[in-house]
């Protein structure tokens, strides 16, 4: 049983956890390729697990992009990500920004996505899916 202390902490934490903003902090633009520096900046993010207690697993994962949309350099990620949830895989998605070569996740955007040809995105894939 949690105690009162511990309940507050929980709430606490889960608040801290759902919050969002416009856009997350610009990814390095000096260590590897551009798909390389996409799923760092995937796996950094809430949805992809980055503060899962348990080990998450990303397996089908793909890239759309780049590609222009209102004068904005973007590409679009999925993946299926299992190891929080038992049973069906999560399927957490994302849409970055590439600007000057500093990339920013940009929230609420996923309609963008629609109609792009995607690839495979092995960069993010855990090893051995």
């Amino acid at each position: 049983m949690i105690g009162r202390r511990g309940g507050v902490m929980l709430a606490m934490a889960l608040t801290a956890g759902g919050c969002t903003t416009t856009a997350a902090p610009p990814a390095s633009s000096s260590t590897g390729t551009v798909r390389e520096r996409i799923a760092t900046l995937a796996l950094r993010q809430v949805a992809f697990g980055s503060v899962s207690l348990i080990p998450v697993r990303f397996a089908h994962s793909r890239i759309a992009g780049p590609f222009e949309d209102g004068g904005r350099r973007l590409y679009c990620i999925s993946t299926r990500m299992s190891g929080r949830t038992f049973g069906k895989p999560e399927r957490p998605k994302l849409v970055v920004r590439e600007e000057a070569a500093a990339l920013t996740v940009l929230r609420d955007e996923e309609e963008v996505c629609e109609g792009h040809r995607s690839e495979p995105f092995p960069e993010l894939d855990s090893p051995g899916t």
